[in-house]
């Protein structure tokens, strides 16, 4: 299909995937709305993105504030095409010494994120019978130790998108997944300096160590959004991978045993060093702005007179601006 013209929401757009594929997007002719948590770059990407894109600062775990973001890109342009539910983190840990905190909020992102994203954006895209590109992970696929929090994440997503899919087909709206490996991001390169996980890829090596260009995942989901595709995968061959995931926890099995004692010997070194919650923290610049959110969240419960003590902190607002003005401001 053709974007040109198409309103076309992408979350977690300030940097990485996101941004690379609005970018292309808008080059070729869509209407871009980002939204995450980093306002800088959100602009400096909106910029590059023409004269009619937005950004909204909002976190995808914060229901209040991005159903209000998603309004205020519907007032802008009329409706939403095609949505891109790519925000993501990752935080290494083995299940029994992570910090429960980064573990939850892996899940909270990864997946209750993309669900959010989806289903604040559906009534519009089934209004214009669009396209709906959930980005898992080849993690979804391949579920190696230390990345628990993150493979269930991502296999969730994708489960979500394939159930989805058959619940919209008949409507006009396709849904996609996108299966990535390791894609040269900020997120892939501050977990390869993981004081306990880090090493992992360099020391398996073959195909877990190869790092892909930016430029690929960004190729790949302009071709997925343009052809509607029900599966976008880099590198390409991975394809065979999600063919024959039944045969691949055996290869992974073998890998861990040599592998995970190892590993629980620097996780146990770097919590010692580092206290748990710093060696458990999601990872690079996204990472510190979901933390960063979740902090203020919690910190505006807390200082809420009479706020439930059980409540999930949704009312806190996710970003500064809805800190000062109570909804999030498209730029």
């Amino acid at each position: 299909m053709s974007v040109d013209g198409k309103s076309i929401l992408v979350t977690g757009a300030a940097r990485g995937i996101g941004a690379e594929a609005a970018r292309r997007l808008a080059r070729r002719g869509g209407r871009l709305a980002l939204v995450g948590l980093e306002p800088e770059p959100l602009a400096a990407v909106a910029a590059e993105c023409g004269p009619e894109a937005m950004w909204v600062e909002a976190d995808v775990t914060d229901p209040a504030a991005f159903e209000r973001a998603v309004s205020a890109v519907r007032e802008r342009f009329g409706g939403i095409d095609v949505v891109v539910a790519n925000a993501g983190i990752g935080a290494g840990g083995l299940v029994r010494s992570v910090d429960p905190a980064a573990f939850e909020r892996v899940l909270e992102v990864n997946l209750l994120g993309t669900w959010r994203t989806v289903r604040a954006c559906l009534p519009s895209v089934i209004e214009r019978r669009g396209y709906v590109l959930v980005v898992a992970s080849m993690a979804a696929v391949v579920h190696a130790p230390g990345m628990a929090a993150y493979c269930a994440s991502k296999a969730g997503a994708e489960a979500f998108a394939n159930s989805l899919r058959l619940e919209v087909r008949h409507l006009g709206v396709d849904v996609g997944v996108a299966y990535f490996g390791f894609i040269d991001t900020d997120l892939v390169r501050a977990s390869d300096e993981h004081p306990a996980f880090g090493s992992m890829r360099r020391e398996v090596g073959g195909a877990m160590a190869r790092t892909y260009p930016l430029s690929a995942a960004g190729e790949a989901i302009e071709e997925g959004v343009l052809g509607r595709a029900r599966k976008v995968v880099v590198p390409r061959y991975a394809r065979w991978g999600i063919l024959a995931r039944g045969l691949l926890p055996a290869l992974v099995d073998r890998q861990a045993a040599r592998r995970v004692p190892q590993m629980e010997a620097r996780a146990a070194a770097a919590i010692d060093e580092l206290g748990v919650e710093r060696a458990s923290a999601p990872v690079g610049p996204g990472g510190a702005a979901a933390t960063a959110a979740d902090g203020r969240s919690a910190g505006s419960a807390a200082g809420s007179a009479g706020s439930a003590a059980g409540s999930d902190g949704s009312g806190a607002g996710s970003a500064s601006s809805a800190a000062e003005s109570g909804a999030p401001v498209p730029r």
